[in-house]
């Protein structure tokens, strides 16, 4: 076996990719060495990306193109979940290769030290367990960790009927549960700004060819996201995850970009870990992205409940310590505060039906810069930029958001802002 491991940027904690000679053992068996680096690591998911060539792939059944189920323990045996999944949207697949992803969360690893595991990846499909996708053709698609429900995207058709209809078919967006799975933790249509809603993408500022002004983030003049297919699907032990394509609709309907959409929800306790990445591309020449900071951007907004409330019970913890409540910080094109520009990460604690959740915004020094940060009391914050797409210019995305019940701390949200940008390191042997 000849090993080839080089550096990938990923969603997940990615790590080592290998390139495999002939083998002729019944199965494929890895032993990795996960090092913690300069952070203590505690549920990290972790990503290993394996390759073979595509005649490699289709010589043996028992090689990576074939294998369906893995079996990672540790030195003295213990079993750790582990599933093997196709590439996702940000791992380059080079032509003639097969790509295969083998994810774990990585349970606890203090700073300086290793951990030895072993891998061991065969035909057989693993038993169902874990996260499965549930579709409601044409409505919606649920993500749901057994019998609790984490995610569901919302993708009606747009509906132009009536305005009431068009509002609320007008783009494309995930709701998120609370880690119970008994409640969205996410707002809709309607209520308190309409065209604020769950986990959304977009931009309210786009101009392009001879159209002046695109919105899409109000979807005002005409203006929509549709969904157009589901591009891939995985369920299993350590995650769930989709990629979907997304059509971007200019002011006189047509199509003036196409995104690849990719979410990604992990299995760590106490709460649930969600990865955004995106892949925009302009199918008419060079686009203009712009906005301001309350609409446009990757964002989260909470459900109308929390904008209903008593808003004085929303307070945002930042890098910086722990804000007053009620107290936001925007940035300002007149007045730029240094603090709300190019933030590692951002949280709000908010309250729904009498209980506390705390959401953590986590940005990566490769997501296009100055990233301008807003915050509002009634439940939405994250950030945008400004971008020139072009034809062979793709913009190219990636997020995590955190969310658990109850208050955090500085540090427990730098954790987790370490574990997405400074990741683990596997060494494959």
């Amino acid at each position: 076996m000849r090993l080839r491991c080089f550096p990938s940027i990923t969603g997940a904690a990615l790590i080592a990719v290998l390139c495999l000679g002939p083998v002729s053992a019944p199965g494929l068996t890895y032993k990795l060495t996960v090092s913690a680096g300069r952070h203590d690591r505690h549920n990290t998911p972790v990503c290993v990306v394996l390759c073979e060539s595509e005649v490699q792939a289709n010589l043996n059944p028992v090689l990576l193109g074939k294998a369906r189920g893995v079996t990672l323990t540790d030195s003295r045996g213990k079993r750790l979940p582990a599933q093997l999944t196709g590439p996702g949207l940000l791992e380059p697949v080079p032509p003639g290769v097969v790509v295969r992803e083998l994810h774990f969360i990585l349970p606890e690893l203090r700073r300086g030290e290793s951990l030895e595991l072993k891998a061991e990846l065969g035909p057989e499909a693993p038993a169902a367990e874990g996260f499965r996708w549930h579709d409601n053709a044409g409505m919606y698609a649920e993500l749901r960790y057994g019998d609790r429900a984490v995610i569901r995207y919302m993708y009606e058709a747009l509906d132009s009927s009536s305005p009431e209809a068009r509002q609320r078919t007008y783009k494309v967006f995930h709701h998120l549960y609370d880690p119970a799975g008994t409640r969205l933790v996410t707002k809709g249509p309607g209520g308190l700004y309409s065209h604020h809603r769950g986990l959304f993408y977009g931009f309210n500022r786009i101009s392009y060819a001879d159209v002046a002004r695109a919105d899409l983030w109000g979807c005002s003049g005409g203006a929509y996201q549709s969904h157009e297919a589901f591009l891939s699907q995985e369920a299993g032990p350590v995650l769930g995850r989709h990629c979907v394509r997304i059509d971007w609709h200019g002011p006189d309907q047509r199509v003036f970009a196409t995104e690849r959409r990719e979410m990604t929800v992990y299995a760590p306790a106490g709460g649930h870990l969600v990865e955004f990445a995106s892949r925009l591309e302009s199918t008419v020449g060079p686009v203009r992205l712009d906005g301001d900071p309350q609409h446009a951007g990757f964002q989260f907004r909470a459900a109308q409940e929390v904008a209903d409330g008593d808003q004085k019970r929303t307070w945002f913890l930042r890098p910086d310590g722990r804000g007053k409540p009620g107290e936001t910080r925007n940035w300002n094109k007149q007045n730029p505060d240094p603090r709300t520009v190019n933030l590692p990460w951002n949280a709000m604690s908010f309250v729904i039906g009498g209980v506390r959740y705390t959401a953590v915004y986590l940005d990566k020094p490769t997501n296009p810069k100055e990233a301008r940060y807003s915050e509002r009391s009634y439940g939405r914050f994250g950030s945008y930029f400004e971008y020139d797409l072009e034809r062979d210019r793709p913009l190219v995305v990636n997020y995590r958001l955190w969310l658990q019940e109850g208050e955090m701390t500085v540090a427990q949200a730098a954790a987790l802002s370490a574990d997405f940008i400074e990741p683990p390191k596997v060494l494959v042997h």
